[in-house]
């Protein structure tokens, strides 16, 4: 039986995921977590994909992805498959890093965006990873806390226009919390 294909159209949002075969851990080193990042990052250009959210955790990652292109199937075979190169090259490895093919929810609705960002920042916390997610470096948490032009890549505008009329008010309100 073969799997269902991907729903893929211009401008869908997805909460993208995926983990270590049988619960390894993807991300070992700092280097690892920086190659994704980086490769993430590539992506933005190379593909005219939209990441709105990250997460790295030791055995999986989250990201909140818009496709303009709907091309989300062809963006993840490459970050999948370029990260599963990188990491096998470093390590002295070979096969496979990932447990298969990563898992894409198609997320409607900007409210249940804003629920999915809060998730996806917040899992070290969930995990016990650090007591407080300004401690995490391996997620884009601290963009949205951030005008610095590092954090440029991120595709941050929309939605900061979910949740203020004013981004500079809401940036300010969430470093007091």
């Amino acid at each position: 039986m073969s799997r269902a294909l991907r729903i893929e159209y211009e401008g869908a949002w997805y909460h993208v995921m995926n983990r270590g075969r049988r619960h390894e851990d993807i991300f070992t080193v700092k280097r690892d977590y920086e190659l994704f990042v980086d490769l993430i990052r590539e992506s933005v250009d190379m593909w005219d994909v939209n990441i709105a959210a990250y997460c790295l955790m030791p055995n999986h990652y989250h990201m909140l992805i818009q496709t303009p292109l709907g091309n989300i199937t062809r963006v993840m075979r490459h970050i999948n498959g370029v990260y599963t190169q990188r990491y096998n090259r470093k390590h002295g490895e070979d096969g496979q890093v990932f447990r298969g093919r990563y898992k894409s929810i198609l997320v409607h609705g900007d409210s249940y965006l804003l629920q999915l960002l809060r998730y996806i920042h917040r899992n070290p916390l969930k995990a016990g990873l650090v007591d407080s997610l300004s401690d995490y470096v391996w997620s884009s948490h601290k963009a949205y806390l951030s005008t610095a032009e590092k954090w440029d890549w991120l595709h941050k505008e929309f939605i900061y226009g979910c949740l203020s009329k004013e981004k500079k008010e809401w940036i300010k309100s969430q470093r007091q919390t």
